[in-house]
C-alpha cells in the first residue's frame, strides 16, 4: 500500500492550494479515504473525509465551505481543495485510507508520508 501525497507549499493568507493523494497497492474503491492535519505542537486531526463513491462524510467543523474533499476512483486520487487559507492552516497534511469509514478519534489503517502546507505572510 502506498500513499504519495503532493501539492503542498508555503502561500500566504488568503491563498489556495489544492493537495493530492495518488493510492496504489490497493482495491482504491474499497477504502474511504480521508486527510488529516497536524500542526507543530498539536495532535493529528481529521480535515475531512469521503466515503468510497465519494460521497463527503465529515469536515473539520472549522473549515466548513473553505476546504473540499473529492476523490476520483478512475485514477486512484484524492484531493482537498483548500480555499481562503489561514495562518492556522499551516501543518502537514496527511493521506489516510481505511476500510472502514473515517471519523474523528476511529483507527486508520494506512497513512501517506505527509505534505506540508506553511500560510505566512
Amino acid at each position: 500500500v502506498e500513499l504519495v501525497e503532493s501539492g503542498g507549499g508555503l502561500v500566504q493568507p488568503g491563498a489556495s492550494l489544492r493537495l493530492s493523494c495518488a493510492a496504489s497497492g490497493f482495491t482504491f474503491t474499497d477504502y474511504y479515504m480521508g486527510w488529516f492535519r497536524q500542526a507543530p505542537g498539536k495532535e493529528r486531526e481529521l480535515v475531512a473525509s469521503v466515503q468510497r463513491m465519494n460521497s463527503p462524510t465529515y469536515y473539520a467543523q472549522s473549515l466548513w465551505g473553505r476546504f473540499t474533499i473529492s476523490r476520483n476512483n478512475a485514477e486512484n486520487t484524492l484531493d482537498l481543495q483548500m480555499n481562503d487559507l489561514k495562518l492556522e492552516d499551516s501543518a502537514v497534511y496527511y493521506c489516510a485510507a481505511s476500510p472502514s469509514i473515517i471519523l474523528p478519534s476511529r483507527p486508520v489503517d494506512y497513512w501517506g508520508q505527509g505534505t506540508r502546507v506553511t500560510v505566512s505572510s
